[in-house]
Formats: structure tokens, C-alpha cells, sequence
């Protein structure tokens, strides 16, 4: 797996043009299924994936916490929001709480995360494959091919799956 991880940016880089061509054409005839393929290919990728065997979005990036995740994780760890705030994240420059460092302070050196039961939205939304309307998170995705072994699995498998409808 580690491996893979290792190449992925460079894999991520060698599909790019091609992955934006892919995005442009999804958003301008987009497939009245699409959400129904992505929930399959989804599911279909996790059943054999395993966060916990790579955790490179935890090691890598950052997820958005929301105002109402700051209060949830503060009030886990009895803090005061500001408190939490101050201690773990910054106002990045697009205006979202982000945390300070990469790796995630919360991951554990088994790759499991502390704060699992109250983790981010964006964590437990992430890759963000199985989102509804996904031709319009096209930006992230791209981000996230480059991250998340299983996104660049999926969508692999995506254009796959509508080039093959396409030639019908």
C-alpha cells in the first residue's frame, strides 16, 4: 500500500488534463444515474480499502472544522471553544478553521483516530466520493486523487464505466 501511496501524486499528475477533460464533460451532460454509479463504485472500492492501513488524508491535509465541529471536539476534550481554537487550528486564507500541522494531531501511531466518535464533518464525509450531485465537487476530487488511494481507484474506474455507456 505504501507503495502506491508514494506514487500517487505522480499518477494524480499524469491524469490530470485528462481527469479536468473528464470533469468539463460530466458537468455538461451528466448522466442521470451518476450518483447511483458513484454509490456502487464506492462501496464496491471500500470493501477492499482500508483507511486504517494508509491514512495519508490524515498525514497530509486538513479537513475544514465547522463551527459546530469546534464545539463538539471542544466539549469532548472540556475545553473552551477558543481554547480549542487556539491550541489546534488557524483561519486559512479561503476563511475555514484548519488545523495547524499535518500530521493530524489526533492520529494515533496505529493510524486510528482520537477523536474518531466526534471527528470532523469532513472526515467522515471524506473522500467524498459517495456525494450526491459529485459532478459539481470536481476541484476536490482532483485534490483527492493525488491523496486518497481509493479516490484515484474510483475514479479510474468512473471513466471506465461512462466511456464504456458512451460507445453504446
Amino acid at each position: 500500500m505504501q507503495d502506491f501511496i508514494d506514487k500517487l501524486p505522480k499518477l494524480a499528475k499524469d491524469v490530470e488534463v485528462e481527469n479536468r477533460k473528464f470533469f468539463d464533460k460530466l458537468k455538461k451532460r451528466t448522466p442521470k444515474n451518476l450518483d447511483y454509479i458513484m454509490q456502487d463504485l464506492h462501496d464496491e472500492e471500500f470493501e477492499k480499502t482500508d483507511c486504517l492501513e494508509c491514512a495519508n488524508c490524515c498525514k497530509t491535509t486538513s479537513p475544514i472544522f465547522t463551527n459546530a465541529d469546534i464545539a463538539r471536539i471542544s466539549k469532548h476534550f472540556k475545553m473552551k471553544e477558543h481554547q480549542f481554537i487556539s491550541q489546534f487550528l488557524y483561519f486559512d486564507e479561503d476563511n475555514h478553521y484548519v488545523l495547524q500541522s499535518a500530521p493530524c494531531h489526533f492520529l494515533g501511531a496505529d493510524n486510528e483516530c482520537m477523536i474518531y466518535d466526534v471527528r470532523p464533518k469532513a472526515c467522515r464525509e471524506y473522500p467524498h466520493t459517495n456525494r450526491k450531485k459529485f459532478h459539481k465537487i470536481s476541484e476536490i476530487t482532483m485534490q483527492n486523487i493525488a491523496i486518497c488511494p481509493a479516490t484515484y481507484n474510483i475514479m479510474e474506474k468512473l471513466k471506465a464505466v461512462i466511456d464504456t455507456k458512451a460507445k453504446r
